[in-house]
């Protein structure tokens, strides 16, 4: 008589032909889901659609269970803040604040997530580490010129100022961008290399230490010189420990001779050689070489001869000494030469007879003489009694 759902209803009136129905089931036989209610796929029974009062708009479902959710809301139920929202309450999901630099955040928390264009925290309102904020809104965070290699590669910008300043240089760097040498450094293929002078340099006297592009030192001090301040000066020389330069002694032969000049005030000798002094040079030569100086507080020139000076010299009256040893001797070569040509000279004596001439040597009288040579003419013919026959187309004449 009531005709009622079987699964909706729980009975009817039998007077009225009113169905009782279930909760969740509406309608006059209880067959449709009531308010709040949707129908189980597959099924006949109805489902609550548990709407989350903050976040739907109603209560009511559609078919598949799905509820009508306010902005910012999503999820099935409407219980969850949507892409771009966070902080679930009672009324909405408030909006994620990232400067348009992120598309989400925390749903929770609101911090944002992925910010972009190299920005970083909560709201994406900083720059990554080694990036700055431009001035200009449009270009945003710009990378630092700043090298790692040089400083910590972070950096900023001073109020009124375009240009941004590294953070921190390194030990050896300097400058905005740490990009020059500190004082103390020089600059080797682009690093910064700490000037080596040996320490015979003083920064006070000299800032720089040495040449910024080169390294060599500046202002060597305690008589050394070199491009890392290495070397003595000339006319000093290392100490028996190897770490001071000290002046020369003049000592320049094994048997000195006291040569001394003298000063107002002041009275320096300088040893030279007796060989030398005697042989070769005289005492104006002297003074011409090494100029001697008489004024207040001044010191012998010779203190400051150096030995390169002094080997010159030796090697000059060595070079003079074997011209004139070769002259000595090419002297004498020459004479022993004239005393024998002497000796071996032709001497002709020739007597006129009556019918023969006779002739003779004077090598005759010289024991061992050599006369071979000397009747080397055709026209003449030794006879076999050793006498000179002389042929002439005229006359022959016999000696």
């Amino acid at each position: 008589l009531c005709n009622c759902s079987s699964v909706g209803s729980a009975g009817c009136n039998r007077t009225t032909g009113q169905c009782h129905c279930l909760a969740g089931y509406t309608g006059p036989r209880c067959h449709s889901c009531a308010h709040g209610f949707f129908p189980q796929q597959g099924g006949q029974q109805c489902q609550p659609c548990s709407c989350s009062p903050a976040g739907a708009t109603s209560e009511q479902c559609d078919h598949s269970g799905k509820c009508q959710c306010k902005v910012g809301v999503t999820d099935l139920k409407c219980d969850r803040c949507s892409e771009g929202y966070y902080r679930f309450n009672e009324t909405s999901c408030e909006p994620c604040q990232c400067n348009n630099l992120s598309h989400t955040c925390d749903n929770s928390t609101g911090t944002c997530l992925d910010c972009q264009e190299n920005t970083e925290g909560k709201h994406c309102e900083l720059c990554k580490e080694g990036f700055y904020r431009s001035t200009h809104p449009a270009h945003g965070c710009q990378h630092c010129p700043c090298s790692i290699v040089a400083s910590s590669g972070t950096c900023h910008l001073q109020p009124g100022e375009s240009i941004p300043r590294c953070d921190k240089c390194k030990p050896g760097y300097t400058g905005l961008n740490c990009n020059q040498c500190d004082k103390g450094y020089y600059n080797s293929d682009s690093i910064c290399l700490r000037c080596e002078c040996n320490g015979n340099v003083d920064p006070a006297l000299s800032p720089s230490v040495c040449r910024p592009d080169s390294g060599e030192c500046i202002g060597c001090l305690y008589h050394t010189t070199g491009p890392h301040c290495e070397l003595c000066e000339e006319g000093y020389s290392r100490d028996s420990e190897g770490t001071n330069c000290t002046r020369k002694e003049a000592t320049l032969g094994p048997e000195p001779t006291e040569f001394t000049t003298s000063a107002p005030n002041t009275t320096k000798a300088t040893s030279f050689s007796t060989a030398v002094l005697n042989s070769t040079l005289s005492p104006t030569t002297l003074q011409t070489i090494f100029p001697i100086s008489s004024s207040d507080n001044s010191t012998s020139a010779f203190a400051d001869v150096s030995w390169t000076q002094f080997n010159i010299i030796i090697l000059t009256v060595i070079i003079i000494v074997v011209v004139l040893l070769m002259g000595f001797v090419g002297a004498v070569y020459m004479y022993r030469e004239y005393q024998n040509r002497k000796l071996n000279a032709p001497f002709w004596t020739i007597e006129l007879k009556e019918d023969n001439i006779s002739f003779s040597s004077y090598h005759d009288s010289i024991p061992n003489a050599d006369v071979s040579g000397l009747l080397e003419d055709d026209g003449n013919e030794v006879a076999p009694n050793g006498q000179l026959t002389l042929t002439t187309p005229m006359h022959n004449y016999k000696a």
